[in-house]
């Protein structure tokens, strides 16, 4: 694997922290080395937050994303500051639900992901960033579905009842990407 560089942005709330912590820990169950590195705005809930990570074979210098190989954002104040931010040939994946046809740059490839909606029609909205996380995965093979699910049974493993809308959602993201 390379060095893959990524920021996470949207709301406080949307899910953004544990969005970045899932990737952390898929890149590290993959004996990589990862960094990952929370930002969170003036309020938790309400305020913008970002966070960046880095999967790479390589040593990590710094956990700072200057330019992002990959950016998930999760609402339009999110692309219109970090759209800028993705490398050229890079990535954004967007939700699509709270996005709409975003004015963007040409140089760079665009998911749109209707997550929120998605979350919505399985029954919480708050699943939204896992349905960006099978995109993710579905996209960029930074991990196989059957890890991505492993890890979700970890993550909700003292939430049970949270499980299956999670893998669910997972399942939704991954495959609308197919």
């Amino acid at each position: 694997m390379k060095t893959i560089k990524i920021i996470c942005a949207g709301f406080g709330g949307q899910g953004i922290m544990t969005l970045g912590k899932m990737l952390t820990a898929l890149g590290a169950s993959s004996d990589t080395n990862v960094t990952w590195m929370p930002s969170y705005g003036a309020e938790v809930r309400g305020g913008t937050a970002h966070s960046m990570v880095i999967i790479s074979n390589e040593e990590i210098p710094s956990p700072i994303v200057s330019e992002a190989d990959i950016c998930v954002v999760m609402n339009k104040p999110s692309f219109d500051k970090f759209q800028p931010r993705v490398k050229q040939g890079g990535m954004i994946i967007l939700n699509s639900s709270l996005i709409e046809d975003p004015a963007g740059r040409k140089d760079i490839k665009i998911i749109k992901v209707p997550a929120t909606q998605t979350a919505y029609s399985l029954g919480n909205i708050k699943a939204a960033n896992v349905v960006i996380l099978g995109a993710i995965v579905s996209t960029t093979k930074i991990a196989s579905k059957a890890k991505a699910l492993t890890l979700l049974e970890e993550f909700f493993s003292k939430k049970k009842d949270l499980l299956e809308l999670n893998k669910k959602a997972f399942l939704s993201g991954f495959e609308g990407q197919k």
